[in-house]
C-alpha cells in the first residue's frame, strides 16, 4: 500500500497518482507536478488514501508544491494565449491547404510545448505546418490527431437527453460499447437512436449492461414471442424488463400483464 493523492488535469480527465511528499493536501487544492510533459497544473480530486502497489504506475512521483496565486494567473495567461493561438493554426491550416480540422489548443505549464488537436478523414502530412508554427512560436510544437470520441469530449455539448455529455463531463475514460449492450436492454437498434453527438454508440449504453448481464445469468427469463402459462391465465410473451425481472405477457382475452420471471412456465407443445 501507499499513500497517494490523485491529481486531474482537465475537466472530466483521467485521474493521475502522486505521492503528497511532506504537504497537507486536500479535495479542491490545486498543486504543481511533474508530468512526462513536465510541470503541469492540477487540481486534488482525490484526497489522501492508501491505494494497492498493483494500482500505481511506477515510479510514483512526488507533488512539487501547492499552486500559488501566480500558478493560477499563469494559467489564465496561458489559456488566453491558448484562443490566439488557435486561431492562427487555423489560418496556416487554410493556408497549406490540408484537409484537417483543428479541435482544441493546449499550452503546457511551463509554455514547454503546444498541442495541437485535431480530426481528419486519414494520415496526414503536417511537416510544414509544423515547420510554420515553430517559427511563429518559438517552442516545440506537437500535433496530435484525436478520434470523434475525443473531439464530442473536448467541444462538449447535449446529448438526446437534455443533458451535458457525460463525456465532458464526469467520464475520466471511454469504455467499449458494444451493439449488444442495447439488444439485452431491450432498445431500438435503430443506429440514430442509440448514438451519440460523436456518431459511435452512446457511452450510457455500457452503465446498466452488467446489471442486465448479472440478472440474466441469476434467473433466466422467458423469450419473447414464445407461448406460457401464468398465474394470470396463458398467453405470449412481448417483452422483458430485465430490472425488474418482469414478463410482459398478452393475454389470450387480449389483457396485458407483468408476471414476474419466476411465475412463467414456457407452454408444452404435444407432438403430432
Amino acid at each position: 500500500m501507499q499513500v497517494v493523492v490523485g491529481v486531474r488535469f482537465k475537466k472530466a480527465g483521467k485521474i493521475y497518482y502522486f505521492d503528497p511528499g511532506h504537504f497537507k493536501l486536500a479535495a479542491g487544492d490545486h498543486v504543481i507536478v511533474e508530468t512526462a510533459r513536465g510541470l503541469e497544473y492540477g487540481e486534488i480530486v482525490i484526497g489522501v488514501r492508501e491505494v494497492a502497489d498493483k494500482d500505481i504506475v511506477a515510479p510514483l512521483k512526488t507533488v512539487q508544491r501547492q499552486a500559488t496565486e501566480a500558478d493560477k494567473e499563469k494559467v489564465k495567461e496561458n489559456r488566453a494565449k491558448e484562443v490566439e493561438a488557435f486561431t492562427l493554426c487555423s489560418q496556416k491550416i487554410a493556408a497549406h491547404g490540408l484537409p484537417m480540422n483543428l479541435v482544441d489548443v493546449e499550452y503546457t505549464f511551463d509554455v514547454n510545448k503546444i498541442i495541437f488537436y485535431f480530426t481528419a478523414d486519414g494520415r496526414i502530412d503536417f511537416r510544414e505546418l509544423v515547420k510554420d508554427l515553430a517559427s511563429v512560436f518559438r517552442t516545440r510544437i506537437e500535433l496530435r490527431q484525436i478520434g470523434v470520441r475525443d473531439e464530442a469530449k473536448m467541444m462538449g455539448g447535449i446529448g438526446c437527453c437534455g443533458r451535458p455529455l457525460c463525456c465532458a463531463t464526469f467520464l475520466g475514460d471511454f469504455e467499449p460499447v458494444s451493439i449488444r449492450m442495447a439488444k439485452d436492454q431491450n432498445l431500438s437498434l435503430n443506429p440514430t437512436k442509440i448514438s451519440g453527438i460523436c456518431g459511435r454508440l452512446m457511452c450510457c449504453l455500457k452503465y446498466e449492461s452488467d446489471r442486465y448481464s448479472s440478472s440474466s445469468k441469476k434467473i433466466t427469463p422467458p423469450p419473447v414471442g414464445v407461448d406460457v402459462v401464468t398465474i394470470e391465465g396463458e398467453g405470449k410473451v412481448v417483452a422483458i424488463n430485465h430490472n425488474k425481472k418482469l414478463a410482459t405477457v398478452v393475454l389470450t382475452d387480449g389483457k396485458t400483464v407483468d408476471v414476474p420471471w419466476e411465475d412463467v412456465v414456457e407452454k408444452e407443445t404435444n407432438g403430432a
